[in-house]
Protein backbone atom coordinates (compact mmCIF):
# COMPACT_ATOMS: atom_id res chain seq x y z
CA UNK A 1 0.00 0.00 0.00
CA UNK A 2 2.93 2.35 0.62
CA UNK A 3 4.91 3.49 -2.42
CA UNK A 4 8.04 5.63 -2.44
CA UNK A 5 9.58 7.35 -5.48
CA UNK A 6 12.66 9.58 -5.50
CA UNK A 7 13.38 12.34 -7.99
CA UNK A 8 15.62 15.37 -8.43
CA UNK A 9 19.01 13.80 -8.97
CA UNK A 10 21.47 15.04 -11.53
CA UNK A 11 25.00 16.22 -12.19
CA UNK A 12 26.42 19.36 -10.59
CA UNK A 13 29.79 20.97 -10.02
CA UNK A 14 31.40 21.07 -6.58
CA UNK A 15 29.78 23.77 -4.50
CA UNK A 16 26.48 23.41 -6.28
CA UNK A 17 23.08 22.44 -4.92
CA UNK A 18 20.39 19.89 -5.60
CA UNK A 19 17.01 19.23 -4.06
CA UNK A 20 15.79 15.65 -3.94
CA UNK A 21 12.15 14.77 -3.43
CA UNK A 22 10.64 11.59 -2.06
CA UNK A 23 7.03 11.25 -3.13
CA UNK A 24 4.94 9.00 -0.93
CA UNK A 25 1.49 7.48 -1.05
CA UNK A 26 -0.63 5.06 0.92
CA UNK A 27 0.84 5.74 4.36
CA UNK A 28 -0.35 7.08 7.67
CA UNK A 29 2.21 9.81 7.34
CA UNK A 30 2.60 10.83 10.97
CA UNK A 31 3.29 7.25 12.01
CA UNK A 32 6.37 6.99 9.81
CA UNK A 33 10.00 7.87 10.14
CA UNK A 34 11.59 9.02 6.91
CA UNK A 35 15.22 8.78 5.94
CA UNK A 36 17.61 9.39 3.09
CA UNK A 37 20.39 6.92 2.40
CA UNK A 38 23.10 6.91 -0.21
CA UNK A 39 25.33 4.27 -1.73
CA UNK A 40 28.41 4.70 -3.88
CA UNK A 41 29.85 1.84 -5.96
CA UNK A 42 31.81 -0.59 -3.81
CA UNK A 43 30.69 1.03 -0.57
CA UNK A 44 28.05 0.23 2.00
CA UNK A 45 24.76 2.04 2.11
CA UNK A 46 25.01 5.05 4.39
CA UNK A 47 22.32 6.84 6.36
CA UNK A 48 22.62 10.57 5.67
CA UNK A 49 19.45 12.04 7.19
CA UNK A 50 16.45 10.89 9.21
CA UNK A 51 13.28 12.73 10.15
CA UNK A 52 10.63 12.00 12.76
CA UNK A 53 7.97 14.70 13.00
CA UNK A 54 7.77 14.78 16.79
CA UNK A 55 11.52 14.62 17.29
CA UNK A 56 13.19 16.41 14.40
CA UNK A 57 15.98 15.63 12.00
CA UNK A 58 19.37 14.03 12.45
CA UNK A 59 22.26 13.95 10.02
CA UNK A 60 25.44 12.06 9.44
CA UNK A 61 28.68 13.80 10.27
CA UNK A 62 29.59 14.03 6.60
CA UNK A 63 26.53 16.05 5.60
CA UNK A 64 25.55 18.03 8.69
CA UNK A 65 25.30 21.80 8.09
CA UNK A 66 25.07 21.16 4.34
CA UNK A 67 21.98 18.97 3.93
CA UNK A 68 18.49 19.60 5.25
CA UNK A 69 15.63 17.10 5.30
CA UNK A 70 12.08 18.41 5.44
CA UNK A 71 8.56 17.09 5.10
CA UNK A 72 5.97 18.79 2.95
CA UNK A 73 2.70 17.65 4.50
CA UNK A 74 0.52 19.16 1.78
CA UNK A 75 2.36 17.39 -1.03
CA UNK A 76 3.21 14.20 0.87
CA UNK A 77 6.87 14.55 0.04
CA UNK A 78 10.07 14.27 2.03
CA UNK A 79 12.75 16.50 0.56
CA UNK A 80 16.51 16.64 0.90
CA UNK A 81 18.12 19.99 0.19
CA UNK A 82 21.80 19.48 -0.56
CA UNK A 83 24.10 22.50 -0.58
CA UNK A 84 27.85 22.92 -0.96
CA UNK A 85 28.06 19.57 -2.71
CA UNK A 86 31.36 17.73 -2.81
CA UNK A 87 32.64 14.96 -5.10
CA UNK A 88 32.35 12.57 -2.14
CA UNK A 89 28.60 13.15 -2.18
CA UNK A 90 28.37 11.27 -5.47
CA UNK A 91 26.08 8.28 -4.95
CA UNK A 92 22.67 6.84 -5.58
CA UNK A 93 20.31 8.37 -3.04
CA UNK A 94 17.42 6.36 -1.63
CA UNK A 95 14.39 7.36 0.37
CA UNK A 96 13.08 5.02 3.04
CA UNK A 97 9.91 5.05 5.06
CA UNK A 98 9.66 3.10 8.29
CA UNK A 99 6.50 2.30 10.18
CA UNK A 100 7.24 3.33 13.75
CA UNK A 101 5.21 0.52 15.33
CA UNK A 102 6.02 -2.46 13.10
CA UNK A 103 9.32 -1.20 11.65
CA UNK A 104 8.25 -2.37 8.21
CA UNK A 105 10.37 -0.57 5.61
CA UNK A 106 9.52 0.91 2.23
CA UNK A 107 12.26 1.84 -0.21
CA UNK A 108 12.33 3.90 -3.35
CA UNK A 109 14.22 3.03 -6.53
CA UNK A 110 16.99 5.58 -6.01
CA UNK A 111 18.14 8.67 -7.86
CA UNK A 112 21.69 9.36 -9.05
CA UNK A 113 23.63 12.36 -7.77
CA UNK A 114 26.95 13.12 -9.43
CA UNK A 115 29.26 15.89 -8.26
CA UNK A 116 32.22 16.49 -10.54
CA UNK A 117 34.22 19.22 -12.22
Amino acid sequence: QVHVVESGGGSVQPGGSLRLSCTTSGSIFNMFAWAWFRQAPGKERELVARLVDTVGATYSEDVKDRFTVTRDKAKDTVDLQMNSLKPDDTAVYYCRGEELVTHKEYWGQGTQVTVTS
